[in-house]
């Protein structure tokens, strides 16, 4: 502990300021202050310390009065429950992956790859499916959709109309699947369209289909009622180019859709891939009132590699950024932790993940109003000096 040399009544002025913010908070670690905080309140005497919100203010979460902090979802990837098997004593099925991620302190949600983990199951079983929530204390917050080998030329831009067909009704049957399962969103990851070659394709033949089939879904009975959002990857194995490469493509492809249920969903590690600042995308598609969904994860931008690490583990400012901007677009959707743990406790893992974002954001709250003058400067050593 560092012990500063300053007249007892200032300490104790401290003190007292200290104290004060630490009881209008709830919780031990998140109550304790930073000294910045304590002197800010300190040189305006007429604050006003906001009150702690009541517990059952605190558990309502998405009911929380306009202005106020909403307490955030968290939602892990389903298949890192696969990982270091040897931890884990149950079955490694679906229901015993569900019933694996239940262990997880602080998450609720839990987000189903469609067809992969319900082909076993026919949508008359959804009820099994739904009973393996609860009893994990979990709940569905969508279906990512996957589409199968054979579309490697394409899903939605596939050159064989027939193919795009079955593109699109297999979307259609995962907004089914999720009305069974009580879950409001179906995230489409294209990973096949794309193209490998210069030459290859059409440009805007492709980027064509692909609208019309996005607009097909959207208007359907089956998904009217859904949101439904494109998680565009720049390059991927399987498509080393993809149609929609970039944040700002994926904003026009959205505009060029036109439909209210349409929106994006942004993965840290996509992202970074095409060579982009993940808080100015989130910054971006939010202002656009488009951002439906945030896959969150870290990577160290290697040639071809997409890591899948704890999140804010190799670019911890970018994680705070990311937050920060979070917060000012007033996201609303889960917070998704799209990671591989390969060599870790899964649990653990998802956990850590849990932990860093809620630390995160309380320090992304602590900053914002000293943040906003640096910013109105562009100040770049102010900002600097502010996080040292």
């Amino acid at each position: 502990m560092i012990f500063l040399r300053q007249p007892l009544p200032d300490a104790l002025r401290l003190a007292s300021a200290a104290g004060g913010l630490a009881v209008s908070r709830q919780g031990a670690e998140p109550s304790l202050p930073w000294r910045a905080e304590c002197e800010a309140l300190l040189s305006t005497p007429d604050a006003v310390i906001p009150a702690a919100p009541s517990a059952t203010a605190a558990a309502a979460g998405d009911a929380a009065a306009p202005g106020a902090t909403r307490r955030p979802r968290f939602a892990s990837r389903l298949n890192s429950m696969k990982d270091r098997p040897e931890l884990w004593d149950g079955p490694l099925d679906v229901l015993g992956l569900i019933a694996r991620q239940g262990h997880v302190r602080g998450l609720e949600l839990v987000y189903l790859n469609f067809p992969q983990h319900l082909e076993t199951f026919d949508i008359s079983e959804a009820s099994t499916v739904l009973r393996a929530l609860q009893e994990a204390k979990l709940q569905a917050g969508g279906l990512a959709l996957r589409f199968p080998e054979h579309m490697g030329l394409g899903a939605f831009t596939n050159p064989n109309e027939t193919v795009r067909k079955e593109a699109v009704d297999l979307t259609l049957r995962a907004c089914v699947w999720a009305e069974a399962l009580d879950a409001n969103e179906v995230v489409v990851w294209p990973q096949t369209d794309g193209y490998d070659y210069q030459l290859q394709v059409d440009y805007l033949v492709a980027w064509s289909r692909a609208v019309d089939a996005f607009r097909e879904v959207l208007d359907s009975p089956s998904c009217r009622n859904k949101k439904v959002s494109l998680e565009f990857k720049p390059t991927d194995e399987i498509s080393r180019f993809a149609i929609v490469p970039s944040t700002g493509a994926a904003l026009l492809f959205a505009q060029q859709v036109n439909r209210e249920n349409f929106g994006l969903t942004l993965d840290v590690g996509h992202l970074l891939m095409a060579g982009e600042n993940p808080a100015q995308s989130i910054a971006m598609v939010g202002a656009a009132g488009k951002l439906f969904g945030v896959h969150l994860n870290d990577g160290h931008s290697r040639l071809g590699a997409e890591d899948g690490l704890v999140f804010g583990s190799v670019h911890p400012t970018m994680a705070l950024e990311l937050v920060v901007w979070l917060k000012r677009v007033e996201y609303q959707g889960a917070i998704y932790f799209d990671t591989f743990p390969h060599n870790e406790d899964p649990v653990r893992e998802a956990e850590l993940n849990i932990r860093r974002f809620e630390r995160l954001e309380r320090r992304a709250q602590q900053l914002e109003s000293q943040l906003k003058p640096l910013q109105a400067r562009h100040d770049a050593m102010g900002v600097l000096e502010l996080l040292e």
